[in-house]
């Protein structure tokens, strides 16, 4: 049992150390913080900060330049998205309008925060030792006329509730796509771009990293250049032989003798044309009408000249 109880010492001693360090930033995404919204939470702004609060959550939560920020367990935590994940804030880096809030807005308050003003903020100097306050000499104090203006909230996320909460790089995506706000805060901006580095080449590339990219296989064959299939096909069709009809019609081609050429007859003038023999037709009936018509009249001078001499030699 004595040997139990020193091997347990001896690993509480280890842990120790660790949990006393301090983090310079947000941490990784994925803390259980106790927390669970169903629902995208009322936020109403606290007066004369530019800082909003959850009156109807059960827990210290609270909205500041375009982030969620809550106490928990003796700690800060921070998201873009009202339920999370939570990333861990070292007291150090906390912004400082986030300090301010005065003890009244806490909704679930820690035990050590009895006796302090509500209108205040708390006395965190005296909780986390003189060491933190020398470091965040002057926290405290500021001109009250000059607090910026509140953030606007990311209401978009009013429609992302139980199954259809999104997660990982689903989050990131939609916030960059419905919400523009630029932070001024230092540490939410180092957060912002922690996001965006965090966020990388999507996991398909990641693997080809640091590795020669291989040329595609269009970019192969324009570099190697190869025979198209274009030209493939044109000669294989020039080599296949072609089927018996076609080779039967090609001989009858070459044995055929070649056919003279014809010459152009020459227009028929108006003459040769139908219209114009017509006429000649009509001209000739005409004429042989008129030589008939003249025998004619000769036969009868003829016939009455005899019968004249008949009649004289009588």
């Amino acid at each position: 049992m004595r040997y139990v109880l020193v091997v347990l010492w001896m690993l509480l001693g280890s842990v120790t150390p660790a949990t006393a360090q301090v983090s310079i930033g947000i941490g990784l995404p994925g803390v259980s913080i106790g927390i669970n919204l169903p629902v995208y939470p009322e936020l109403v702004p606290v007066p004369g900060y530019p800082v909003y609060y959850a009156p109807q959550v059960d827990a210290n939560f609270f909205f500041y330049d375009g982030m969620y920020w809550v106490y928990q367990r003796d700690n800060w935590y921070a998201s873009s998205w009202y339920n999370g994940p939570w990333g861990f804030v070292g007291p150090e880096v906390v912004p400082l309008f986030v300090l301010r809030i005065p003890v009244g807005y806490y909704r679930s308050p820690p035990a050590y925060f009895r006796g302090w003003r509500s209108d205040a903020p708390p006395r965190w100097g005296q909780h986390w030792g003189n060491g933190w306050e020398q470091r965040r000499s002057g926290w405290d104090r500021w001109d009250r006329r000059s607090a910026p203006a509140p953030a606007p909230l990311p209401v978009y996320q009013r429609q992302y509730s139980g199954d259809r909460y999104p997660r990982g790089a689903q989050q990131q995506a939609l916030h960059n796509q419905n919400y523009r706000y630029q932070p001024h805060d230092a540490v939410v901006r180092q957060h912002y771009q922690q996001k965006t580095v965090e966020k990388g080449p999507p996991p398909s590339q990641r693997g080809q990293q640091g590795r020669p990219q291989e040329p595609r296989p269009k970019e192969i064959q324009q570099s190697g250049s190869p025979p198209q299939r274009g030209s493939e096909d044109v000669k294989r069709s020039a080599q296949t032989p072609a089927p018996p009809q076609q080779r039967g019609a090609a001989g009858q081609d070459q044995n055929r003798q070649p056919q003279p050429v014809q010459r152009e007859q020459p227009r028929p003038s108006q003459e040769n044309t139908p219209q114009g023999g017509s006429q000649e037709r009509k001209q000739g009936q005409d004429s042989n009408r008129d030589r008939s018509e003249r025998d004619r009249g000769e036969r009868d001078r003829g016939e009455r000249d005899r019968g004249e001499r008949q009649d004289r030699n009588r």
